[in-house]
């Protein structure tokens, strides 16, 4: 072919196989056929020259991920004993898995949608050109991208639910006998989110929990530059599972090892591990100079242990081919790439911002029916002397979760203490004894194994629920929320979603109860992740029904939602005076209209409004003891409480302060990161030049114990005095300035 580049090592691959000068395989594979020796070649093969053709597109600028499988084709022979409707996790050096799993799907075209991916097209079917990813709807592969161990906990989570739903009798996207298989490098599994992953299927497996998992260790010995100390992976790994060895050199070895790994998962519905050696070929990636930190002899030594030229000799000695058709066989199919190539560097790539991001948010094709509601009565008959009468938040709350998971099958809650303690604030009390232990699931004490578990569950078709003790304890698991669950949808191009509701107890103004970790007032790592939504009630009627549409539009349009509960008003029932009840809230009936997306709740001045305060949670309360008390001394103010975090509709807060252009935020969140940031900006550029703003936040500190913790957090009286600043000198004389400020309740 005209313009055919051969890269250098498959020039000298050819002259080996022409010249026979190849390694001696270790046995003639006897539990191969003959079809079956020639099909996982193909696909080693095939993936050995996509790494070296994706190199010299990148030298021409056309690639942009040189992350290759170079040294670890065995894979495709692990591919090769599972199924196609078993979900696979891969690894990034799994381009013959990939391309070997293909092969299960009449009508693939693996070699072309991969280029398309490494060329960033946006005809790539899996992620229209977002990332150069491993993934597959059809294939049953949700992709992944740089790999760090992070997939492991909804790898796992996936495993676990595929048995609930044969529990429950629900559909799931996988069926009841299928098994999920999670690979990963043995630098990898020293991650601690790794080793929170294996140990979270141990715990579910030594409780005879189904968890049927096969982990797939990728042992190249190597972590980038840093060794693997020698027989690591086999001490740290093997005494947790069943294990099954195998050396990617011998492929009648692999297939036998990896047959029977995941026959006994299959069979037992238990985790195994797999570990394969393996040999890392051509350096990390392409941009990796390993004679930095490598000796020549090393490379070169390794370079001879290529499981590549073990299979090619495998067929020479089984005469499957001769040293000739071997060689024209392998730069055919190098050709064939190539043209391939060609192809996809001229399809189209993202042009535009509103392309690249048109995925971020789940968009799915028909909004799936909401079930009918549950008879009210029966639901929350365990708590019938209490209906009819104002709660505090918590009790609401718990209302509301009762009549979820009434009126959704499908909807789990899980999380550590949520079974019969109730929650540490008896927010899902009674639930397990409702709904039973398959649907409440006291989860281990690891926060990535709770995230994963939900990821997992929405892949298979649940609705998740999960529970986040306190907001300070979700900072050991956001990347699973942030680099797992709210890129899923990004880089399917769509076609995955991790629809869920995750309910996390936080804020401060806990009476100096536990300091930080349980005052924690900054939710800053979710304002800057795409896609999400993240509601905070203030008081339990508010509660109720963001609650009931958070479920909603998790359940109709397949998004994550973080339902931020602020700890310090579950219990409170008071406003202003000890005992007025005046924060304590009726359960809203099931056809109350939920309120409008993004829109804030207004509680108007008595009066014309001077000065308009913005405001959520605790703050809110506050705000609106400051309210009464501004009043008093003749000063109207309107406030509003956002309810809707992130993200903030701009045109809807704007239009409800209308004409008013005097705004105090009042944001219970640090100075520096808050939410007050946003708005003070939004606004401005909104409306330039409209607004006259005042900001007051909590001061830049950490929450410490005890009433220590009301010096670092916004009060009433400090409500009251950045209210006046906005104020003309005018209006403040006017008003009762002989009148004390009310001490504000804690």
């Amino acid at each position: 072919m005209s313009n055919y580049e051969p890269h250098a090592w498959a020039l000298s691959y050819f002259e080996k196989c022409r010249n026979a000068l190849l390694p001696t395989p270790l046995n003639l594979a006897p539990d191969l056929s003959d079809s079956e020796l020639n099909q996982l070649f193909l696909s080693m093969l095939s993936s050995r020259l996509l790494d070296l053709r994706s190199r010299l597109l990148q030298a021409k600028g056309q690639s942009f991920y040189t992350i290759g499988s170079s040294g670890h084709e065995a894979n495709a022979a692990v591919a090769a004993q599972l199924r196609v409707t078993d979900p696979a996790f891969l690894h990034y050096r799994s381009g013959a898995f990939f391309i070997e799993r293909s092969k299960q799907l009449p009508g693939s075209t693996p070699i072309y949608d991969l280029l398309l991916s490494f060329t960033a097209s946006s005809d790539d079917p899996i992620s229209g050109g977002r990332h150069k990813v491993l993934g597959s709807l059809a294939l049953a592969i949700p992709p992944q991208t740089s790999t760090i161990a992070s997939h492991l906990p909804k790898a796992v989570g996936t495993a676990f639910a595929i048995d609930l739903a044969k529990r429950l009798q629900l559909p799931g996207q996988w069926p009841n006998d299928a098994i999920a298989l999670c690979s990963f490098g043995d630098a990898s599994a020293n991650h601690s989110t790794a080793q929170g992953a294996i140990n979270a299927a141990s715990w579910a497996d030594y409780q005879h929990l189904p968890v049927p998992i096969l982990f797939l260790c990728e042992d190249n010995g190597l972590g980038i530059s840093t060794p693997t100390p020698c027989g690591w992976i086999q001490h740290s790994l093997s005494p947790h599972m069943q294990t099954f060895s195998a050396d990617s050199r011998d492929l009648n070895q692999v297939k036998l090892a990896a047959q029977a790994a995941a026959t006994f998962v299959r069979t037992q519905r238990k985790p195994a591990l797999l570990h394969l050696k393996t040999f890392r070929l051509f350096g990390h990636a392409g941009a990796d100079a390993e004679v930095a930190y490598r000796r020549k002899q090393q490379i070169e030594g390794e370079l001879e242990q290529d499981p590549l030229l073990y299979a090619s000799a495998l067929l020479l000695a089984r005469n499957l081919h001769t040293p000739t058709s071997l060689a024209q066989c392998a730069e055919t199919l190098d050709q064939q790439i190539a043209r391939v190539a060609d192809a996809a560097c001229s399809r189209p790539k993202l042009t535009s911002a509103a392309a690249v991001m048109h995925s971020i948010i789940p968009k799915p094709k028909h909004l799936a029916p909401l079930p009918a509601n549950a008879p009210r009565e029966e639901v929350l008959n365990f708590d019938k002397h209490n209906l009819g009468k104002a709660q505090h938040m918590a009790k609401l709350i718990n209302w509301t979760l009762h009549e979820a998971m009434a009126q959704y099958p499908n909807a789990v809650v899980l999380g550590e203490d949520v079974g019969k303690k109730g929650g540490v604030y008896n927010v899902t009390t009674q639930l397990v004894q409702q709904f039973g232990i398959n649907r409440v699931l006291n989860t281990l004490l690891d926060e990535q194994s709770i995230l994963g578990l939900a990821i997992g569950l929405a892949q298979q078709g649940f609705l998740p629920i999960p529970e986040i003790q306190f907001l300070a304890y979700v900072h050991n698991a956001e990347d699973q929320i942030r680099g797992e669950a709210a890129t899923l949808p990004f880089f399917s191009n769509g076609q995955y979603q991790n629809p869920m509701v995750i309910r996390i107890a936080g804020l401060g103004y806990q009476r100096g109860f536990g300091g930080h970790f349980h005052n924690d007032n900054s939710f800053a790592v979710f304002r800057d992740i795409p896609g999400i939504l993240l509601f905070c009630p203030s008081n339990g009627h508010d509660a109720a029904l963001l609650l009931r549409q958070a479920i909603q539009l998790a359940k109709q349009q397949q998004r994550l939602v973080i339902f931020l509960e602020p700890i310090a008003l579950y219990m409170t029932r008071d406003l202003h005076q000890p005992g007025d009840n005046l924060w304590a809230r009726e359960l809203p009936t099931l056809d109350t209209p939920l309120p409008e997306l993004g829109a804030p709740a207004v509680y108007p001045a008595t009066g014309d409004p001077q000065l308009t305060i913005i405001s959520y949670a605790n703050g809110l309360h506050l705000s609106l003891q400051a309210q009464q008390q501004l009043a008093v001394q003749g000063i109207a103010v309107t406030v509003l409480d956002l309810r809707y975090l992130i993200p903030l509709d701009i045109e809807k807060i704007i239009q409800a302060l209308g004409a008013q252009h005097k705004v105090l935020i009042v944001d219970e969140c640090r100075r520096r990161g808050s939410l007050s940031e946003e708005l003070f900006t939004a606004l401005h550029e909104t409306k330039p030049g409209f607004f006259q703003l005042q900001r007051l936040c909590a001061e830049d500190s950490f929450i410490p114990l005890g009433a220590a913790a009301y010096t670092v957090l916004p009060s009433v009286a400090q409500i009251i005095a950045h209210a006046k600043l906005l104020l003309p000198q005018a209006a403040l004389a006017t008003s009762s300035t002989n009148t004390e400020l009310s001490k504000e309740l804690p």
